[in-house]
């Protein structure tokens, strides 16, 4: 299923706004269990719920398309090709998404990877008795995550091994936000919140002309314990952190962020990056990008980024900022 990303606390969201007839209106908000995760939005400038309808419907269409566990959906399909059919025509949503990952693992060096599916399907975070898998397993899937062996030809995808599957879980759900936020634009919307499991995309600002607060959870703290408050305004935040899905084995934390040369999750010191920036779906990909550079790399490769900013936070529980990231924090140290 599509991975989740940690649940950030949403404060101060409350609003009014008059419009022209001098009518109220209140925040309407609508949720759902979707993507594996609990899906919420919320609107500030527009009470009519079948706009939040519309969203909710259209997150489920997503899901559909992108799911490596639903049978049906086309990621599903392309996954369970017949072993000897190398090319398939896929949608503008797949094609749009491979074209983004192939960037991500170019400027990651291979660190992010969405042929790491046989290597993300082998580790099982959910399990109520979660193991390490046999390290003869992990070495055998190793061999088949290399995103070069994916060929994009416009909507023609050719697998260059039969091996070779996929998993848009670094990238999905920010897509998806991108993709609910064009949808609310369509219809008027100029103030909301969409939160996918805690990939925060803010559309416009308050009603009052006033940030959005996120809160940024404290790393293996109750979820509404935050680290940092930040102001948002029109721009997305996704968080990847080692306390999202893990289990602990002989006093080793094992994690969902898998390196796809090693097949064994990072430990490098890091235990949660965040990523700010107008693309919900960059937010997402860059996130697990730049926790695979570890806290030197990931903040060289965020500051040569324009309009990207990121927080990183060690296991000391220090926290690092990129190049104008403090800007956002609602008290400035």
């Amino acid at each position: 299923m599509i991975k989740g990303k940690k649940l950030l606390f949403i404060a101060g969201l409350a609003a009014l706004l008059l419009s022209g007839c001098d009518r109220k209106i209140e925040p309407v908000s609508k949720s759902g269990f979707l993507l594996n995760t609990y899906v919420t939005v919320t609107i500030y400038d527009n009470d009519d719920p079948k706009i939040l309808d519309g969203c909710l419907e259209l997150c489920r269409s997503y899901e559909n398309i992108l799911s490596k566990t639903i049978e049906g959906s086309e990621v599903y399909k392309l996954n369970h090709r017949p072993k000897d059919q190398q090319t398939i025509t896929v949608s503008d949503d797949i094609k749009n998404l491979i074209t983004r990952a192939d960037y991500l693992s170019k400027i990651s060096g291979g660190g992010f990877d969405i042929t790491i599916e046989p290597l993300s399907s082998l580790w099982d975070f959910t399990s109520q008795n979660p193991v390490v898998p046999p390290e003869n397993e992990i070495k055998e899937d190793v061999k088949k995550v290399n995103y070069h062996n994916l060929k994009l030809e416009g909507n023609s995808l050719t697998f260059l091994s039969p091996d070779t599957t996929l998993d848009f879980g670094g990238v999905a759900k920010g897509y998806i936000a991108d993709r609910l936020k064009d949808y609310l634009v369509e219809e008027g919307v100029k103030s909301a919140i969409i939160n996918l499991g805690g990939n925060v995309l803010c559309v416009g600002e308050k009603p009052d002309g006033t940030p959005f607060k996120v809160g940024l959870q404290k790393p293996f703290a109750d979820r509404n314990e935050t680290i940092e408050t930040l102001n948002i305004n029109d721009m997305s935040v996704v968080s990847s952190g080692v306390y999202e899905r893990h289990f602990i084995k002989d006093g080793i934390n094992y994690h969902h962020l898998l390196d796809p040369k090693t097949g064994y999750p990072y430990r490098n010191g890091l235990v949660s990056v965040t990523i700010i920036t107008k693309i919900s779906g960059d937010a997402d990909g860059l996130t697990t990008a730049c926790f695979s550079q570890g806290l030197e790399g990931g903040l060289k490769l965020v500051n040569s980024l324009e309009g990207v900013y990121g927080i990183f936070i060690t296991d000391d529980y220090e926290v690092y900022y990129s190049d104008g990231a403090k800007d956002f924090l609602e008290v400035k140290p």
